[in-house]
């Protein structure tokens, strides 16, 4: 049993038409493992009646039309799909390589999360860009994802008063996590630096470059570097 992994799933009334299926109570990669599969079943043999399903960290919501279908008749499908977990192959992550610029005005709290750890600028970027980061879910704003595997001695607390808009592409921390911010928008993560590449675009043939399960590797560049690419990725 892994870690955080529940032996059984743990249904949960989300609303009129909402059932919340947990399947863990911690972010970790078999909890997720578990979640992803289930959601490769329920995406090939979607229950009479659901309307959507969302996966998460370690839960997956699912939408009902409460005219068709109820939470006792989704539950026991559920239970029965999930005897068919074995049967699952989850496709090889794809590794998407993110070029970053840190610090400076492209990293606003880059100093604060050095400082906080005892540590300097470049030993910030070399923790951040040496670790693997699985993709636990993408949510928030399209495209955004959430990251696992942040190293210990970069875990920050969040900002105390969110910013009204971080610019698209910022590169943030907040607690035991990592992620990029694909769209500017309102937002409380600790500004390291910005990749120039987008991350969304709806007039590509596939708008987000990754999805939940993939892995994500920084790659740090220089300023220089930044606005060559930059310039590439707008035209």
């Amino acid at each position: 049993m892994g870690k955080g992994l529940f032996k059984k799933a743990h249904f949960r009334i989300a609303g009129d038409c909402g059932l919340l299926v947990e399947y863990g109570d911690a972010i970790h990669p078999d909890v997720n493992h578990k979640v992803r599969s289930m959601g490769i079943i329920l995406e090939k043999e979607i229950p009479k009646g659901v309307v959507e399903i969302i996966p998460t960290y370690r839960s997956i919501l699912i939408f009902y039309d409460p005219f068709i279908t109820t939470p006792g008749l989704l539950k026991q499908i559920l239970i029965e799909q999930e005897k068919r977990l074995p049967e699952i192959k989850i496709p090889p992550p794809k590794l998407v390589e993110i070029p970053v610029c840190y610090g400076g005005a492209f990293g606003p709290d880059m100093d604060f999360v050095a400082s906080v750890h005892g540590i300097n600028e470049a030993d910030v970027i070399r923790f951040h860009s040496e670790a693997d980061y699985l993709i636990y879910m993408v949510g928030f704003t399209p495209g955004f994802p959430f990251l696992g595997g942040l190293p210990d001695i970069l875990h920050t607390p969040r900002l105390e008063t969110p910013r009204t808009m971080v610019p698209a592409g910022s590169v943030g921390i907040a607690n035991a996590q990592t992620g990029i911010y694909p769209v500017s928008s309102p937002g409380g993560w600790r500004i390291i630096g910005r990749t120039p590449i987008r991350l969304f675009d709806p007039n590509r043939k596939n708008p987000i470059l990754y999805q939940a399960g993939d892995i994500i590797r920084f790659r740090a560049i220089t300023e220089k570097e930044y606005q060559q690419l930059f310039t590439a990725e707008t035209g």
